[in-house]
């Protein structure tokens, strides 16, 4: 029978997990006691309708997007951090892990696991992740908040008693916390991420430009921006290839990166205006804390070229972003696992 645990775990009881997983809604990531990262590989699998066979995983399944033939279907099991189809999602983990990860998994005998969820998960969606994991053997799992999770991945000193403001910029939205005392203070969730501002380039490319991308072909996109993408001191413009929405042919277009800039306007204004309704639900003292301070990026979307800068134009603090941004969730899952966070003491004091 497994057991399980939907509650905020302990350090005790994080310590006692045999491995970690952070289930994203772009890429899936475990952590294995002893050994680290084990995989980091995107959240897709490729199934064959008629059978019901698994045909492909993690990369591989991706590459095949908008490539397959009718019979064959390319599912992603995972929605903005929640899992929208449980089956998949084991299937998917068991193939991601390997038949050695899993008999070395196989051979404790009360298997453990932690998982990331979003801060603001319902218990539906708690329980979606507790039942994927107990598929793979787990008999107890601790959920952890995604963003205690990723301020201790990327070093933020989330024990003591000053503030940190975390940004998670995750692909379906992007989550911001205040903490301190090892403790969310305050969190606001904006339904906007990486594929918000994928799905505005595309927009913009398909009414300006009557041009068409390949499903593959955003990020490249994003990353033609180069490194003040956001910002005006960008290249003028950029070539990019595509489709021709009328004839279905392929042709180039040089795109005007200031008119991209305009385009993903509104989901990055929404990103803004989540900070601001953090800090205003902040005790001033945590404030003039975060002032010196800042915000710590993480994330995968946190590395779309001039977006710190943009934040940093637009709140006037200072923005900083992790070392490994898409993987500090999993790796402060693994330091809870590890035991390498020092629980802070507070001892009731005598009379």
């Amino acid at each position: 029978m497994a057991v399980n645990n939907a509650s905020t775990p302990s350090l005790e009881q994080l310590r006692r997990c045999h491995f970690g997983v952070d289930l994203g809604a772009a890429r899936t990531r475990v952590y294995v006691k002893g050994a680290g990262l084990v995989v980091d590989q995107p959240s897709v699998a490729a199934v064959n309708t008629r059978t019901g066979a698994l045909i492909a995983v993690g990369e591989f399944a991706e590459k095949m997007t908008g490539r397959t033939p009718d019979y064959i279907r390319v599912v992603r099991p995972v929605s903005g951090g929640t899992v929208v189809d449980i089956e998949m999602a084991q299937r998917m983990l068991h193939h991601l892990l390997g038949d050695k990860i899993r008999r070395t998994l196989r051979r404790k005998p009360v298997l453990r696991a932690a998982a990331c969820t979003p801060h603001d998960a319902d218990p539906l969606a708690q329980r979606a992740t507790i039942e994927t994991l107990v598929g793979l053997g787990a008999r107890r799992v601790e959920l952890v908040d995604t963003l205690i999770a990723a301020a201790v991945g990327c070093g933020l000193p989330v024990e003591q008693p000053e503030a940190t403001m975390i940004m998670v910029c995750g692909a379906a939205a992007t989550q911001l916390a205040v903490l301190s005392l090892g403790s969310i203070v305050t969190a606001d969730r904006v339904p906007v991420g990486g594929e918000a501002i994928d799905h505005a380039i595309v927009q913009h490319l398909r009414l300006r430009h009557e041009l068409t991308l390949p499903s593959q072909s955003v990020r490249p996109l994003q990353l033609a921006l180069s490194g003040n993408g956001l910002t005006p001191h960008g290249p003028a413009s950029t070539e990019i290839h595509g489709l021709d929405v009328a004839t279905g042919l392929a042709r180039s277009v040089q795109v005007d990166t200031a008119a991209v800039r305009d385009a993903i306007q509104t989901p990055l204004t929404a990103v803004v205006d989540g900070i601001g309704n953090v800090l205003r639900d902040c005790p001033p003292d945590l404030v003039a804390d975060l002032a010196d301070r800042g915000i710590m990026m993480v994330g995968g979307s946190a590395l779309l070229p001039g977006f710190d800068q943009m934040l940093r134009h637009a709140t006037g603090m200072p923005v900083h972003i992790a070392e490994r941004p898409d993987v500090c969730a999993a790796l402060g899952v693994g330091a809870m696992l590890e035991g390498r966070i020092e629980p802070l003491a507070l001892d009731p004091v005598g009379d």
